[in-house]
């Protein structure tokens, strides 16, 4: 899963993105307005957080707009601002949460959480393919009861194209959607994840192969 963060406070963007990125999401970051707006209008995010005051602008300007060109994307607002006026404002604006600062991490990813379970989401519900299991909550994932360890960006990788069973997954839409845009990617790094992901979910295994390259055109599983 990827997350928006706009935030022009350095020390927090930074803090913010280590942290959802030790709990598996795909993290980019933006510090001020017009990046933001660019980056949240583009549609790529399953989750955004944003702060009320930037430079340039005000993350409910942005939120607003979003909802305006049909984006939704949950919205998380942070803000130093905690008066019920402001909050009414934010929420008025069309984000889905409200965070005041300071703030624990543990409950922004709660709220995080909280708001990819919501009802029409499924983002949290375990996916299963043909006996190979994945658990987005737990991180657990398993082939005919069997567990399977994968490191965090195979993990990222595997739940989008679980997400899309069936659907052949262009390597640029792997790319926009597991690794953060400042990520070191390379023209192969792509089938190299692929194949450390055939050897784990494959390979040890006697039931049909599962995830599939369709060449010249991308990958599935199914």
């Amino acid at each position: 899963m990827r997350v928006l963060i706009v935030e022009d406070e350095h020390k927090l963007a930074g803090a913010l993105k280590r942290g959802l990125e030790q709990e598996r999401f795909a993290v980019d970051v933006a510090y001020e307005a017009d990046t933001g707006r660019a980056e949240l209008l583009s549609g790529e995010y399953d989750i955004a957080v944003l702060d009320r005051m930037l430079p340039g602008g005000d993350g409910a300007e942005l939120c607003s707009e979003a909802r305006a060109a049909g984006i939704q994307t949950p919205i998380i607002l942070l803000t130093a601002k905690s008066q019920v006026r402001d909050r009414v404002i934010g929420l008025n604006a069309g984000a889905d949460d409200y965070l005041a600062k300071p703030f624990n991490f543990e409950e922004l990813l709660a709220r995080v959480r909280a708001l990819l379970r919501r009802p029409g989401e499924t983002l949290v519900t375990p996916l299963d393919v043909s006996g190979l299991t994945l658990n987005p909550h737990t991180y657990e994932v398993a082939r005919f009861g069997r567990s399977i360890q994968l490191s965090h960006t195979e993990f990222a990788l595997l739940e989008y194209l679980m997400r899309h069973p069936g659907q052949v997954l262009s390597k640029e839409s792997l790319i926009s959607h597991v690794w953060n845009f400042d990520a070191d990617i390379l023209p192969n790094t792509v089938e190299a994840y692929i194949g450390y992901l055939r050897n784990k979910i494959d390979r040890p295994f006697a039931g049909p192969e599962l995830l599939k390259t369709v060449r010249g055109f991308g990958y599935k599983i199914g």
